[in-house]
């Protein structure tokens, strides 16, 4: 459809339609300015970006699979497995002496290879033997699970080194009124009583999540295997037809996805400083997927992109902390959350050529 054909109101309500997200995430933002006290602040922003930060991750690799018509439910329980190996590796290496600037980056680098695990057995239970994903991805769920509260006995790991809250929760600058910007690390003579009044500026966790996120949504939209992603979600007898690498590609993207997690499980870590295993009722998967769709992916596969996801995510974190804020009970911001979810669906099957024309 042409645009010059349409009417004024036609034209409106397409451009609406492409945007509606970003037009709700303002009006969020406007909505908890007017009844959160202190919402609109340097600070809400900042545990804005802190709060997104693993989930931004988690969603993104659900991107991947999504795109291509499937969906891993085990990203949640694989961040917490790697969560707890990361943890344990830290802690138990600094306890026999060894230097937080040795068993820091071992605990991070050793958990991001073995989150590669699960995503490579998804990916050939659902490529080379057909399982569906599914199931695939639920059979994974409860084995990670299983070996996070193994390893964990149940508890939190703590016990890991003071420098490994100081990555996760540093900051690039520091402003203090009356006082000034400092880079890198607070005012060395700063007091208690000033610390509510530091203002954190960019976290060094989005700046890492800002690059990543860039790179792979670089990949998804501009090289061959993002094509053969957007591809395999299209119809993927076609795409074998094709001779698109249709097994090989599929397993790359449960590995991605799998490595997001892992990426969330470690970085979560360095935030909270302890190591814990993912509980049943916190739904990241759930939440990930809710994200990945409010962002314009389709469950069919074919349509979704990183930004678009990142734009899902942000609203679900606005609607966490601006409902806290606002004195609003918690239960309130699941049905928000799934009245969202149901509205993305329905623009989706009514608007197809329109959202995403």
């Amino acid at each position: 459809m042409e645009n010059n054909r349409l009417s004024f109101g036609q034209r409106v309500a397409i451009q609406v339609g492409r945007n509606w997200v970003t037009l709700f995430l303002v009006v969020l933002v406007v909505l908890f300015s007017l009844t959160g006290r202190g919402f609109f602040s340097p600070k809400t922003l900042n545990n804005v970006l802190l709060t997104s930060s693993p989930a931004l991750l988690l969603a993104a690799g659900e991107t991947f699979v999504i795109i291509t018509g499937g969906i891993d439910l085990s990203v949640g329980f694989v961040r917490g497995l790697i969560s707890v190996i990361s943890a344990i590796i830290m802690r138990d290496l600094y306890a026999q002496g060894y230097s937080p600037s040795f068993c820091i980056p071992l605990g991070i680098v050793v958990g991001l290879a073995l989150g590669l695990l699960p995503g490579l057995i998804n990916g050939i239970l659902v490529a080379r033997f057909r399982v569906p994903p599914f199931i695939a991805t639920l059979g994974m769920y409860g084995v990670a699970n299983g070996f996070a509260l193994r390893f964990s006995k149940g508890f939190p790991i703590t016990f890991l080194p003071p420098e490994v809250g100081q990555i996760g929760n540093g900051f690039f600058a520091y402003f203090l009124p009356g006082r000034g910007v400092s880079f890198f690390e607070r005012h060395p003579d700063i007091v208690e009583g000033e610390m509510r009044n530091l203002i954190g500026i960019v976290p060094y966790s989005i700046v890492v999540v800002a690059v990543l996120l860039s790179v792979f949504a670089f990949i998804l939209s501009r090289t061959q295997f993002g094509q053969h992603v957007y591809a395999i979600g299209g119809n993927i007898d076609a795409a074998r037809r094709a001779g698109i690498p249709v097994d090989r590609d599929l397993i790359r993207v449960y590995m991605i996805s799998s490595f997001f997690a892992a990426l969330s499980g470690v970085m979560s870590t360095l935030i909270f400083s302890i190591g814990t295993h993912t509980q049943f009722s916190a739904s990241l998967e759930l939440f990930a997927i809710a994200a990945v769709v409010i962002g314009g992916a389709s469950l069919m596969g074919g349509k979704g992109s990183i930004w678009g996801t990142t734009l899902g995510v942000f609203v679900l974190a606005l609607l966490e902390i601006g409902f806290l804020m606002s004195g609003i009970l918690p239960f309130y911001r699941y049905i928000a959350v799934g009245t969202i979810l149901v509205f993305a669906v329905v623009i989706d099957q009514t608007f197809p050529e329109v959202v995403y024309e």
